[in-house]
């Protein structure tokens, strides 16, 4: 029979249950909330300046987790270094024009920050001049060959400049079937995929349509998120194959644009979600763009702590959270310019601390526990690619883990959400731990968000590694699914990439500490485990880690 809601709370001091081949933990183990408070506290006060990398702030970060890990007697896990260098430019626009529009019906303008945004890729380029770059509607900018969908078909974009609409073309139905999983987003919907494949196509510009219900967050986060300093990866050519201005605009200025070709937005919107939907020319429009670029070449470091193995040293078992966030961002109406990333994502990056303390705590596993927090989540999830080609530990000999991204501080949720859920055997591990708990996994409520692709574990799943991400539901055991719906609205309306992501000390954090004891039960039964948890048959990810393991 289930627990009672009633008993949750007494249950979360429970030892791990078995798994597998797994011994449980000698005591009771829980991770400290004492322990987290400390930490979100002061990674998101206005003294780390946001965490941005390259910043006061980050050398504050990475000098407080360092310093917390040896404490806690973890080794240096990169080669006898906490560190391991991510090779980034920061490039910060300035002198940005309005995004112009002419040659149509009549000229359209959009500014820059509260209509449009604009940023580019390319790291060596001190200025960047779009002029006069015909434009094209690419409809949701998708090639996949495999789907036999090809919204480039037939088409020249080099030097031109392409309109694009984010998410995937079966969005707006109701299950999670159809040419894109129906409702459930997949990569192809990602902004950032968008822009991978205009320049794929050898697009001067591309620039996507912001609508709030399918890009998942208001323009406001758009501003925060893409004003200001930027991080890219660096690489050898300076991205000079990337289209040389990306970014967003908001819809009422796509529908005037669209007007000033004798179009209709809507019309077009819905077309290009119909399987063999063609490009259409905005005939006659040209789009012209300028801007002028601080370039800032630096490496920021991810933090890599190592908890090793008694018997099975050479296997790991991963946990990882971003310690980054925006830095000093658009200014919020009392003039507070820090995205302090309370939630998103000092929550995580204490987790980390607090997990290794209770490991530490309750003694040494068979397979070794590293504890990463990446950098540059923020602009494209940076520092966890980094490490997904340079792992500090092979992915052969990582059997999984979990990652950690914006902990709930709405209160204890009834179950938790699996982002991804099936897709791999770590289910088993996760399920037994929330039997302990009373509670049991969920599918995602809103898989049109896309949040698969949004987090650092997709960096490792790429090259084949299990990991898990999961948060609580937004039905709380207070209030239930009204108040935690309310309560999400309320952060990514009000907080979210913006200055208000505060620590707050009025936060419940009984949803957080019964969370906390999952990431420590199931990573403590994969540490101990002998067991190779895999992804299910047929999954995108299988062969990429069968061969892996096999050496291949």
């Amino acid at each position: 029979m289930r627990t009672s809601l009633a008993a949750i709370a007494a249950i979360l001091a429970l030892s791990s249950p078995v798994i597998a081949d797994a011994a449980p933990a000698k005591s009771a183990v829980a991770p400290s909330v004492d322990t987290m408070k400390r930490l979100v506290k002061d990674l998101s006060s206005d003294a780390y300046e946001g965490r941005a990398p390259g910043t006061a702030g980050e050398e504050k970060t990475l000098a407080l987790l360092s310093a917390e890990f040896a404490k806690l007697g973890l080794k240096p896990g990169n080669k006898g270094s906490w560190f391991q260098d991510v090779p980034l430019v920061e490039i910060t626009a300035k002198n940005v024009s309005p995004l112009t529009f002419t040659g149509g019906k009549a000229d359209v303008s959009a500014a820059y920050g509260a209509e449009m945004v604009a940023g580019t890729y390319r790291t060596t380029q001190q200025h960047i001049a779009v002029k006069d770059s015909p434009v094209v509607f690419v409809g949701y900018g998708i090639n996949a060959p495999e789907k036999g969908w090809n919204d480039y078909a037939g088409l020249d974009v080099k030097g031109k400049t392409v309109v694009i609409l984010v998410n995937d073309p079966d969005y707006e139905t109701k299950g999670l079937t159809g040419p894109f999983n129906g409702r459930a987003m997949t990569y192809y919907g990602r902004w950032t995929y968008k822009f991978e494949e205009a320049a794929r196509q050898g697009a001067a510009a591309a620039i996507i349509v912001h609508d709030t219900v399918p890009a998942a967050y208001g323009w406001n986060v758009v501003q925060s998120s893409w004003t200001g300093a930027q991080h890219v990866a660096d690489s050898a050519n300076g991205n000079a194959d990337q289209s040389a201005a990306i970014g967003w605009i908001q819809k009422d200025k796509a529908a005037a644009l669209f007007a000033s070709a004798g179009l209709d937005l809507t019309a077009q919107m819905a077309a290009a979600k119909k399987p063999g939907f063609k490009a259409v020319p905005l005939t006659g429009v040209k789009a012209s763009l300028s801007f002028d670029n601080d370039l800032r070449k630096h490496n920021s470091k991810n933090v890599v702590a190592l908890l090793p193995g008694k018997t099975r040293p050479d296997e790991y078992v991963l946990y990882s959270a971003h310690w980054d966030h925006l830095g000093h961002c658009e200014a919020a109406p009392d003039g507070d310019d820090i995205c302090n990333g309370a939630v998103d994502n000092a929550t995580g990056t204490a987790a980390l601390v607090a997990l290794a303390q209770a490991n530490v705590k309750a003694g040494p596993t068979d397979r070794s526990q590293v504890f990463l927090a990446v950098t540059g989540e923020e602009s494209g999830l940076l520092g966890s690619a980094y490490y997904g080609k340079n792992p500090a530990f092979p992915f052969a000999k990582t059997v999984g883990g979990v990652n950690m991204d914006a902990l709930s501080v709405a209160g204890l949720a009834k179950n938790v959400v699996v982002i991804g859920k099936g897709k791999s055997q770590l289910d088993a591990y996760l399920d037994r731990a929330l039997a302990a708990q009373g509670r049991v996994a969920t599918t995602e409520p809103t898989p049109e968000k896309g949040y698969y692709y949004r987090s650092d574990h997709f960096s490792f799943a790429k090259y084949g590694l299990p990991m898990l991400y999961f948060e609580g539901s937004e039905d709380l055991v207070k209030g239930g699914t009204a108040a935690g719906m309310a309560a999400a609205e309320d952060y990514t309306e009000h907080r979210y990439h913006g200055p208000k992501d505060e620590y707050d000390p009025n936060w419940d954090w009984t949803g957080i500490s019964a969370d906390l004891k999952l990431y420590y039960d199931v990573g403590r039964a994969l540490a101990t485990t002998t067991d190779w948890p895999n992804w299910v048959q047929g999954d995108e990810f299988r062969a990429i880690r069968d061969k892996d393991r096999a050496g291949k």
